[in-house]
């Protein structure tokens, strides 16, 4: 089944070859999202819950590109950098999953940049 692939124009430019999403038949993949800005400048350095909601913003809008919402996540892939940021990470999360949860995991481990500490992809199905 072809793809479609999802560039939301007001992203900065991909700091490697992907896109921010990909769109098959009614389901969305949401590529692994970092808290970055123009230039692969790491946003919000030392502060876990700022960069979880920058990750959960940018997938949202994300989302919102391929036409869905963050209520159509089924799962999310979740990588901290520390699991010391876990409650901080927790407690951001619930905000943006307020009704039924998604399925999700967590690992703790290096991220691609050293000042990322929270990376988020998901999964999302369209009705």
């Amino acid at each position: 089944m072809p793809f479609e692939a999802i560039n939301p124009p007001q992203f900065p430019t991909p700091i490697a070859p992907y896109s921010a999403a990909a769109k098959a038949g009614n389901t969305i993949y949401v590529s692994g999202v970092l808290a970055l800005g123009e230039g692969g400048t790491v946003l919000h350095v030392g502060d876990a819950a700022a960069q979880t909601r920058a990750v959960l913003d940018t997938i949202k809008t994300t989302l919102e590109a391929a036409g869905a919402t963050l209520a159509d996540v089924a799962f999310n892939h979740i990588f901290l950098k520390d699991l010391a940021d876990y409650a901080a990470f927790n407690t951001v999360y619930a905000e943006y999953f307020p009704g039924p949860k998604p399925a999700r995991y967590c690992i703790k481990t290096d991220l691609v940049k050293p000042d990322c500490l929270v990376e988020i992809a998901s999964i999302a199905h369209l009705a």
